[in-house]
């Protein structure tokens, strides 16, 4: 692996900001400090004018191997990924066929061992019937445990509360939760249709997802790990009234956290009159007041992670009607982008969106040697223009469904450099697949 020596940076890092050099060897970070201009290396980056920031760790997506390719898979989505600045995922379960055993946590490990340029992780999916396969996880290589509280992909779905109750009961590691109602949602759908027939128009979703329904399940979720003391994350929160339900204790102090996704933080629901349902997603973009709730709650520490969902589908499947379009969109190339437009807005600060998407994912998820730019850790680390404006459109998506909720717009900041475990995958709007991730390993 060839060596990387960095110059002039200015490094954002557990809370700080300053200026240093940094050099990587074998993977990892050698050494930091200024005046490293006498180290030799086979790859040298000027950084001035630019800020270097641990790489984004997406607790969040859909990357859609093995059974749906055709919207996405491994190589391509994790591409995508590490051009927008994530050097390393956790993979949903809801793939064909669904990720409910060990056995097929270790098919999807080998997929990812010759394709992904990220560094990857991947969830075993929970049903009413896998408690055996739950309970033999290796904590020290599964992310977590997804369950679906309602809105399930496949068999997934687990309402028996019997079922629930052991698997908050006996779950080895963390749990990770989509919270939202089926019977509201259901009632929801009837009365929606009796007006509008099967043609909802696509701003009533989170009237159909809505706020209540968010609100019953997440409760649930809350009240279900305090009873068993389980280790629960729940999953991009959407609403307002779900905040009420979590802290703003330090991480450290936390058995309960929460995630928002990059799109509940930049969209609202005056959105749907342009983007239609290319913005459907579950749970639902809401109002502008939701967004803003949920952007406090990352500055005041209720909200511990940013993710992306990152979910594509094909652009023909999107523009079907209401019923017919799939929820999800590609997000991961410009998620980390869309939370420097929060910067540029003066809603967070740098050292923030660090935090949220690096070290406390890092540490929520009690990720081995990532997260942080420090001495020893492996080296994934993001170079960053805050000053280099661009605009997304067709030809420099990476995901394989070739579109974007962002197409059109310009954003202020380019991701310019992403090295993921020491190797220069993304330079200047190129990609080297010439070496993949690793997958990742767990403290636990």
């Amino acid at each position: 692996m060839k060596t990387i020596l960095i110059l002039n940076a200015q490094i954002i890092n557990e809370e700080y900001t300053y200026a240093s050099d940094v050099f990587i060897q074998n993977g990892r970070i050698e050494e930091i400090g200024t005046g490293l201009t006498g180290c030799q290396a086979d790859i040298t980056i000027d950084a001035e004018g630019r800020v270097l920031m641990p790489g984004m760790i997406d607790g969040h997506v859909h990357f859609r191997e093995p059974g749906l390719t055709h919207k996405g898979d491994i190589a391509t989505e994790s591409s995508a990924a590490v051009a927008g600045g994530i050097t390393s995922y956790l993979e949903m379960p809801n793939t064909l066929p669904v990720t409910t055993t060990n056995e097929r946590l270790a098919q999807k490990c080998r997929i990812a061992s010759q394709t992904s340029l990220a560094n990857y992780a991947f969830y075993l999916g929970a049903t009413h019937k896998n408690l055996v396969e739950i309970k033999q996880v290796d904590p020290k290589s599964v992310g977590g445990i997804k369950m679906f509280m309602g809105a399930s992909t496949g068999n997934m779905l687990v309402d028996q509360p019997e079922i629930m109750e052991r698997i908050f009961a006996e779950a080895p590691i963390l749990v990770a939760v989509h919270c939202e109602d089926s019977s509201i949602i259901k009632k929801n759908e009837a009365a929606f249709r009796a007006r509008f027939g099967e043609n909802i128009p696509v701003v009533h979703h989170p009237d159909i997802r809505s706020v209540d329904a968010c609100y019953k399940s997440t409760s649930l979720a809350v009240k279900l790990a305090k009873q068993h003391g389980t280790r629960l994350h729940v999953l991009h929160l959407s609403t307002q009234k779900e905040l009420s339900l979590f802290s703003s204790d330090p991480l450290s102090q936390k058995n309960i956290t929460a995630e928002a996704c990059v799109h509940h933080l930049f969209f609202d629901a005056e959105d749907y009159r342009e983007k239609g349902t290319l913005i459907k997603c579950n749970p639902a973009i809401k109002t502008r007041r939701h967004r803003n709730a949920l952007i406090s709650a990352v500055v005041d520490n209720r909200i511990d992670t940013i993710a992306t969902d990152h979910a594509p589908h094909t652009l023909a499947e999107k523009e079907k009607s209401y019923f017919g379009a799939p929820s999800g969109m590609p997000l991961a190339q410009h998620a980390l982008v869309s939370l420097l437009e929060g910067y540029h807005r003066g809603v967070f600060s740098l050292e923030l969106i660090v935090e949220k998407t690096a070290h406390a994912p890092a540490t929520l998820f009690q990720i081995e040697d990532r997260g942080f730019i420090r001495e020893g850790y492996w080296a994934d680390i993001v170079l960053v223009d805050l000053h280099r404006p661009w605009t997304v459109s067709a030809g420099n998506i990476r995901s394989k469904c070739g579109w974007s909720p962002f197409d059109g717009y310009g954003f202020r900041s380019l991701v310019v450099t992403t090295i993921v475990s020491g190797h220069l995958a993304w330079h200047e709007g190129r990609l080297d697949p010439g070496v993949t991730g690793r997958q990742l390993r767990f403290q636990r």
